[in-house]
């Protein structure tokens, strides 16, 4: 194990305790959510010295990123909304589209530049959990409307970074799914279903073969293989409860690496602020000191070309950190 230092950080204040919800990164800079209801631009150079750029944007609930590269975000909110936004633009002319997913709120999000498509997954409402489909060039209509694929809140949504006409789809009714979208029929567009038995926090694909990662609300983790098509749903490698593999006291989330090598996982362990509250990477963990001390990590994003890590938590804080101070 060895240690990053905290070089730099930006803290969101207001009347109440602001939360930072998720934390995400374009070549604008970070973007935030936060619980005061507001999406928020960051320069990761300057975190901290400069004042982030702000919009209101409704009581948000989930952020993806839509394309790094022209700083183009998605978010949702509790009122069922899906919102687009250009980084690069100020004022009211940031949000260049919106869309109503429903009455239910949105609980997750998943975006595909290249099919130019945005899905969209709600909270179970009169007996229907909802997952939508936009093609933003056709929106506000959504393409696609699946009704049936769950029977519980759907709580995580990711395209396939190489094939992305390939959605998975994760809910609290412990159940992951991969669909084919091409298909139009709702009956038929389910290529596997993966039972994870437990209620689903995080669930997406990792690696460059047909890998799915899993975790659930009480912090079991599992990897599968959709490619081998394992009628059973069955996991190839299960690790259990990660609190107890880890030494930890909840995961802040998985992020496959770019390389398509694996993935790293954030654990925190919600200790007093002189603790290390955080490890990432199983095999080459990394410890943030103090990180966000005994309030919740809610996100964590890379640069790595700046050997940097930022995360973001209930304490307000978004923290930069780097090898050797």
């Amino acid at each position: 194990m060895y240690t990053l230092c905290n070089v730099a950080r930006h803290h969101f204040a207001g009347p109440d305790a602001v939360y930072v919800l998720d934390l995400q990164r374009t070549a604008a800079g970070l973007a935030a959510i936060t619980s005061d209801q507001r999406l928020s631009l960051l320069d990761a150079a300057r975190l901290g010295a400069a004042a982030p750029t702000s919009w209101p944007a409704g009581h948000l609930t989930a952020l993806r990123v839509f394309d790094a590269a022209a700083a183009l975000v998605c978010s949702a909110g509790a009122d069922g909304h899906v919102a687009v936004w250009d980084l690069r633009l100020g004022a009211a002319a940031a949000r260049v589209a919106r869309f109503q997913a429903g009455e239910a709120p949105v609980l997750s999000l998943a975006c595909s530049a290249g099919t130019h498509t945005i899905a969209a997954g709600t909270e179970l409402h009169n007996s229907t959990a909802s997952i939508r489909l936009w093609d933003v060039r056709a929106a506000p209509a959504p393409k696609a409307h699946y009704r049936e694929v769950h029977s519980d809140d759907t709580t995580a949504l990711d395209f396939h970074a190489a094939a992305p006409a390939l959605l998975l789809s994760g809910a609290t009714d412990g159940l992951v799914n991969v669909y084919d979208t091409r298909v139009p029929d709702e009956d038929d567009l389910t290529l596997q279903t993966l039972n994870h038995g437990a209620s689903i926090h995080a669930a997406g694909f990792v690696g460059a073969a047909g890998d799915v990662y899993a975790l659930s609300h009480d912090e079991r983790f599992a990897l599968y293989d959709v490619a081998e098509e394992r009628r059973t749903g069955d996991a190839t490698r299960a690790f259990g409860d990660l609190r107890g593999v880890l030494g930890c006291r909840y995961v802040a989330g998985v992020t496959p690496k770019t390389d398509g090598s694996g993935a790293i996982v954030g654990v925190g362990a919600q200790e007093d602020r002189q603790g290390q509250s955080w490890e990432l990477d199983r095999d080459g963990s990394v410890g943030l000191p103090g990180a966000h001390g005994e309030e919740i990590v809610r996100a964590f994003c890379f640069v790595d070309e700046e050997q940097l890590v930022f995360t973001a938590g209930e304490d307000g804080n978004v923290k930069a950190w780097r090898p050797g101070g």
